[in-house]
């Protein structure tokens, strides 16, 4: 929840990240990693089964994976639970 709370305002929790804007590209797996205060593999396991339940977006640039909202899934999702609950 953390994460899809950072990734919603990315420019407010990741200004700092110098290679690419985080609200256009997405925020690098190593500083959400230190922001959570974890290391970069849980950072990145945690990131992968938001990505694989569709919540998240990964984009690859050179060795550099970052990873933005996904706001399509998470609304798909909402509406699921909604009528499931």
């Amino acid at each position: 929840m953390a994460i899809l709370d950072w990734l919603k305002a990315p420019a407010d929790h990741f200004g700092h990240q110098q290679y690419n804007d985080p609200a256009t590209v997405g925020v690098c797996v190593t500083l959400i990693a230190e922001k959570l205060g974890v290391s970069q593999p849980t950072a990145s396991r945690h990131l992968d089964l938001l990505h694989r339940a569709g919540f998240v977006r990964l984009r690859k640039i050179e060795r550099w994976s970052f990873f933005s909202r996904n706001e399509e899934g998470l609304a798909a999702y909402k509406t699921w639970l909604m009528k499931n609950l």
